[in-house]
């Protein structure tokens, strides 16, 4: 595997099923496992962004793997007050810790720290991509179709060009599933993205992107640091919405999948994501397994 995990670029096809042969194993075995690649290592956890989910699942990941986890708010560092460069950052974090995860805004700004620092670094989430949540979410399809091919039907309804977006398309591109991102014209997919993808496809009309599909994903429309497009996003997503409606033109058997936290009413209708079709909390469990598979390959291995 490469040192960094940034985006779903940085892995292949075999190391994904390696990773996910990995997270059943220590899902299964979570409480008589005595797995601990990360014993007398240390892992800084960079949060610029609030969160739930990622923090604790990485929290409990490392703890359960037999490391150190240390939250660092990012905020409260010299690189958060500016008086520090992202590279000084990264060499000294080098010196005392085993491998970092950073969950911030600036993609760029995670490249830069990988570039500089020679410990393994996790993107946990960037304003572009969001790889960590793509994986589980990979993994949670796989444990209900038993497959990951051209054969299973994936929508994402929304934002073409969020960092869950993103990261779907290349997720698609790294497993092989059939994927439509329904968005609207202003707001479609990166077409340097969906290059040389043909299970890849945009449709901007929700019903027709609808059609046989088995899983459909949504994400919030107003993500952290957008707040001031508020208004607009709103008025432009409002079509997007998955509902009833939406779901009775999709296979009888769709799942609903959401990275949350989610906003009832606004992207989803709430008998939805509380219906039976949901899988989004099997899935938001799935982060801590498929994390901690990722960091005992990425991390546990030097």
């Amino acid at each position: 595997m490469n040192k960094d995990f940034l985006t779903l670029q940085d892995i292949n096809q075999d190391e994904m099923w390696q990773i996910f042969e990995l997270a059943a194993k220590l899902k299964k075995e979570r409480n008589t496992s005595d797995f601990k690649p990360l014993a007398g290592k240390s892992i800084g956890l960079i949060f610029a962004k609030s969160s739930t989910r990622t923090r604790v699942s990485f929290e409990v990941g490392v703890h359960e793997l037999g490391g150190n986890p240390l939250y660092l708010d990012q905020g409260k560092m010299q690189i958060g007050r500016g008086s520090e460069t992202v590279g000084d950052t990264a060499k000294v974090l080098s010196r005392y810790l085993h491998g970092i995860v950073i969950r911030t805004y600036a993609h760029a700004e995670v490249e830069e720290l990988a570039r500089e620092a020679n410990i393994p670094v996790i993107n946990a989430l960037t304003n572009e991509y969001h790889p960590c949540q793509l994986l589980a979410d990979l993994f949670t399809i796989y444990e209900y179709s038993g497959k990951l091919d051209r054969s299973v039907k994936v929508g994402f309804y929304g934002d073409g060009r969020s960092n869950i977006a993103n990261s779907m398309i290349l997720a698609a591109r790294l497993s092989g599933i059939d994927l439509v991102v329904c968005a609207p014209e202003e707001e479609r997919p990166d077409e340097a993205l969906m290059a040389n993808a043909p299970n890849v496809r945009w449709e901007s009309d929700p019903k027709k992107a609808a059609k046989d599909l088995q899983y459909i994903y949504t994400d919030v429309w107003v993500s952290m640091g957008f707040e001031e497009e508020k208004a607009r996003r709103m008025a432009l997503f409002q079509p997007y919405q998955v509902n009833r409606a939406i779901f009775d033109l999709a296979a009888p058997d769709c799942k609903f999948l959401h990275c949350l936290p989610a906003h009832r009413g606004e992207e989803v209708s709430a008998d939805i994501l509380d219906g039976k079709c949901s899988i989004v909390y099997d899935e938001a469990e799935n982060r801590l397994h498929v994390q901690k598979a990722l960091m005992a390959k990425l991390i546990g291995k030097n």
